[in-house]
């Protein structure tokens, strides 16, 4: 399932700060830009209306769902808003369980290969890896080397259009946007500004040499 929504752009949009009457706007501009997953973390204000909005009026076509997700009661109060994502920056197995439970997509955020194994086993859709500032390229390959093989690797933390070719290089099969992306005081024709920034140079990468 969470494969279908990588197909064209595998770049997840983090909304941290959002306010719900923003959401829709914002919303807007990266589905235009082309993005397909959306998450709002659960420590932004108000956080369930924002993601309701977002599953209201965002296209079927669009996985919307939160991050930040710690407590396993959570996942349960982004379904009943219309969520289908959970996003964590841990590996907590109880909140895969749930979420996985409840049939929606979870991607739990992982810094060894201890975390990435218990996170799969757990059954986890991908892995955050997270925070990519300290986990290098190089480290991603290596991990690379012994994940199974159909493993969706996901790097999130610092990420910039010039940034990404390296872990792509690695064995990254797309990334998790945050600051770079979008911030809380950022004007709706900056975030469409940078989310078409993040589109071409994803493009750019992955076009056939």
């Amino acid at each position: 399932m969470l494969r279908d929504y990588l197909i064209d752009l595998p770049l997840v949009a983090i909304l941290r700060g959002l306010r719900p009457e923003n959401a829709e706007g914002v919303g807007q501009v990266l589905v235009e830009a082309g993005f397909r997953i959306i998450e709002v973390p659960l420590n932004s204000p108000e956080p369930f209306k924002s993601i309701q909005t977002l599953a209201r009026s965002l296209p079927e076509s669009v996985l919307v769902g939160a991050g930040t997700v710690i407590d396993p009661e959570d996942v349960n109060g982004v379904l009943d808003v219309g969520g289908k994502l959970i996003v964590m920056p841990h590996a907590d197995v109880a909140v895969i369980r749930r979420a996985k439970e409840l049939r929606m997509v979870c991607t739990p955020g992982v810094a060894t290969p201890t975390e990435a194994f218990a996170a799969l086993k757990a059954g986890a859709d991908a892995i955050k890896i997270f925070p990519a500032e300290a986990i290098p390229p190089q480290i991603v390959k290596a991990w690379r080397a012994v994940l199974p093989p159909d493993t969706i690797v996901l790097p999130v933390g610092g990420i910039k259009p010039e940034t990404m070719k390296p872990y792509l290089d690695a064995g990254a099969n797309g990334f998790g946007l945050g600051s770079a992306l979008f911030t809380p005081v950022m004007s709706t024709a900056d975030i469409s500004r940078n989310a078409r920034a993040f589109a071409e140079a994803w493009k750019a990468l992955s076009a056939p040499a």
